[in-house]
């Protein structure tokens, strides 16, 4: 992800592509393991997105100023979507570290990227990003996978309520900071732009922690450490990495491989158990993936609408 200097101003060129393709997944692949090492953790949920943050942010500012130019400049006009998206991030992370802690590993995570649909249907109606017959198929596949995998959620709806709800409250904050993400991405490299937006999101997270009682000061070091390295710089960073590169559909359907290795993960680890539905509804995603993957992209209706991969391409 070396950044060369480049003007401002983007250049039209194809998006996605096999190197993209495979940093979107491998993204979804190491955030998926983040609900565990919150569960790991020893201090407060809020506290656990805290340290998420606290300790990427100077690594992912440090990468970017030896990779990039000019870090602040690049962001020039663009503070408040920075901003904005840095509080957005603190409300996904606070509600979804919380709900982690009152539902299952797949159900929070499979809430929590509520965004799968939230970001697509942004695309369909304010930039006009319509699907093809093939992406509109793989919408379909996905979300009859979705619903699968929120079956067994439904059948224990009583005691997984309280955070199957704060998941999706995350899932929706969580799509709100994929589109402010998306606009800075027009112009500015990867690595600038998510070290930038965390660190807005360090100061809403500390006073959240102090604000709801929780204890901020960990005795154990290490899964705050890989909680931070594995969901923040590596999973967060390829995924505004191909934030720049894809359709909101691509990204949004994405998502969803998330809910199917964290429920590979709370099965292994937790014991809980997986149902013929759960694998049909993995199935059923990985179908709709390799559908999105292949289909071609219909041209948007507006050229020149930011925050669209296909319409305009920032600085990779």
């Amino acid at each position: 992800m070396h950044e060369a200097p480049a003007p401002r101003k983007a250049t039209p060129q194809p998006s996605g592509g096999p190197v993209a393709f495979a940093a979107l997944l491998g993204g979804n692949l190491a955030l998926a393991f983040g609900p565990w090492f919150v569960r790991l953790a020893d201090v407060g949920p809020v506290a656990a997105g805290l340290w998420l943050i606290a300790l990427a942010t100077p690594l992912l500012l440090a990468i970017a100023a030896m990779t990039t130019r000019h870090v602040l400049a690049s962001a020039r006009g663009l503070g408040w979507v920075l901003v904005g998206s840095g509080v957005l991030f603190a409300g996904d992370l606070a509600s979804w570290h919380v709900g982690i802690h009152h539902t299952k590993l797949a159900n929070a995570t499979l809430f929590g990227n509520a965004a799968t649909f939230v970001f697509p249907l942004y695309g369909f109606l304010v930039a006009r990003a319509w699907p093809t017959r093939v992406q509109g198929l793989a919408l379909g596949l996905a979300a009859v996978g979705a619903a699968l995998l929120m079956g067994r959620s439904y059948q224990l709806a009583p005691q997984n309520l309280v955070g199957d709800l704060l998941c999706l409250l995350a899932g929706i904050l969580y799509a709100g900071y994929f589109i402010l993400m998306s606009r800075a991405r027009t112009t500015m490299a990867p690595l600038p732009a998510l070290g930038l937006s965390s660190a807005a999101a360090t100061l809403p997270l500390l006073l959240s922690a102090i604000l709801l009682g929780e204890k901020v000061m960990p005795t154990n070091w290490t899964p705050l450490i890989a909680l931070a390295l594995l969901s923040q710089v590596i999973g967060q960073g390829l995924m505004i990495y191909a934030l720049g590169r894809f359709s909101p559909l691509v990204i949004g359907l994405a998502l969803l491989t998330q809910p199917v290795v964290a429920a590979a993960v709370g099965w292994i680890v937790y014991g809980e158990a997986l149902g013929l539905a759960d694998v049909i509804g993995a199935v059923l995603v990985a179908i709709a993936l390799v559908l999105v993957r292949i289909a071609p992209e219909r041209a948007p209706a507006r050229p020149g609408n930011a925050g669209v991969a296909q319409e305009t391409s920032p600085r990779v």
